[in-house]
């Protein structure tokens, strides 16, 4: 049986009808769309970057348009989303706390996000946090003063913000809600009651397997080199696993046009997929990305998919960066066309560019800086700084 051959266009765009970014929203987002766009992209990462919109709400602004920030936050603390390492420190729906559980469990295997050695020489203090909250509630790290002047970032942590960490990777210690973006912990039974390991931990291999079965349906097309990061599992035989699930219907075989591999589309874009086939699947969607978005997190998948080669450059020292500190991709109509460094000036009211780059090959149209403006200047008044300022900007801008 031949498989659809599908060109490089139309892979994108069953990737981003995945993703919920084929089009831009025709009517005003609800509370409701903001849990669905969580659940279509399975993980939401967290950051705290706020130069512009922090990343959650960036990544939803992309794909819901005009929206309130505050209901993702409301979202967290009503239950409906929890707190935990799954790409990295992500919203994950409720539902998916069976699929993380077993990290937690074995939270030695978490790498830098757990210690041993510090669970063992703070034991008594941790026990006493841990008491301390159960009997007086839920605490922030903010509620504990440093003893000794203040920190100099994550690796000069006060101790008590060490120990919540250490609990939370541990699963003792959930996030109850955010307070200006600040993490509230509570004890994970008052915020889950209704979990039960005994009743309703799955087999790790099981765990493994529905995480692949999520990501290959948040990402609509998928490969072996792909499926494994979305999760961050450790790489297994990826592609008898994709092959299987093929074999039972959830994924479709096809091929991509000067593409290399074995390519899978999710089944629940079955629809989708015919018209990509045929040529007849557009993307017409233009928006800035959060660098910590699903369609770029994966620098090898956004090469390969997109010809986009992107590296967050925010954590690099600033003579060594290339394109500036919080460099937001740019999605115009299926194709990623380019970058800019950004920052919101919330008091002045004013958006400003400071910089920004077309790709290597793409001619500057009126089409395209029409596209461009118009995404830049939703995003602007989205943000409340609906002034846009430029610096550096293409040639015949």
């Amino acid at each position: 049986m031949s498989h659809p051959q599908l060109s490089l266009p139309a892979a994108r765009a069953l990737h981003l009808a995945a993703q919920g970014m084929l089009t831009t929203p025709r009517r005003k987002a609800t509370k409701a769309d903001v849990l669905a766009a969580i659940r279509r992209m399975a993980l939401l990462q967290i950051d705290t970057i706020s130069v512009v919109a922090r990343s959650p709400y960036l990544v939803l602004f992309s794909r819901l348009g005009n929206y309130d920030p505050a209901w993702l936050d409301e979202l967290l603390a009503e239950g409906a989303l929890f707190e935990y390492w799954a790409h990295e420190a992500c919203f994950v729906p409720r539902e998916d706390y069976r699929l993380l559980r077993h990290r937690m469990l074995n939270p030695a295997a978490m790498g830098w996000k757990f210690s041993v050695e510090w669970m063992k020489k703070h034991h008594a203090d941790i026990e006493q946090l841990i008491a301390h909250i159960r009997e007086a509630g839920p605490v922030r790290s903010r509620d504990f003063e440093r003893q000794g002047g203040k920190g100099n970032g994550w690796w000069d942590w006060k101790p008590e913000k060490r120990h919540l960490e250490v609990l939370f990777t541990s699963g003792r210690l959930m996030v109850r809600e955010r307070q200006n973006f600040q993490r509230v912990y509570d004890i994970a039974e008052r915020v889950l009651p209704e979990w039960d390991d005994a009743a309703h931990l799955p087999a790790d291999d099981e765990a493994r397997q529905d995480m692949i079965r999520a990501s290959c349906r948040a990402l609509g097309l998928v490969k072996t080199g792909w499926v494994a990061d979305y999760y961050r599992l450790r790489r297994g035989n990826d592609s008898a696993s994709l092959h299987a699930l093929a074999d039972g219907g959830e994924l479709l075989p096809v091929r991509v046009d000067g593409l290399k591999g074995d390519f899978f589309v999710h089944h629940s874009l079955c629809e989708q997929l015919t018209l990509a086939a045929d040529g007849k699947l557009g993307a017409s969607a233009c928006s800035l990305l959060s660098p910590f978005d699903p369609i770029v997190w994966d620098r090898k998948r956004a090469s390969e998919l997109f010809g986009f080669d992107y590296r967050i450059e925010c954590y690099t020292p600033a003579p060594k960066r290339q394109y500036g500190y919080f460099v937001l991709p740019l999605l115009v109509r299926g194709k990623l066309v380019g970058r800019l460094d950004a920052k919101a000036h919330r008091a002045q009211g004013v958006f400003e560019v400071k910089a920004l780059y077309l790709e290597p090959g793409v001619r500057l149209s009126q089409r395209l800086r029409d596209d461009i403006m118009t995404a830049l200047q939703r995003a602007a008044d989205w943000h409340g700084t609906p002034q846009l300022r430029f610096g550096s900007v293409p040639d015949g801008w």
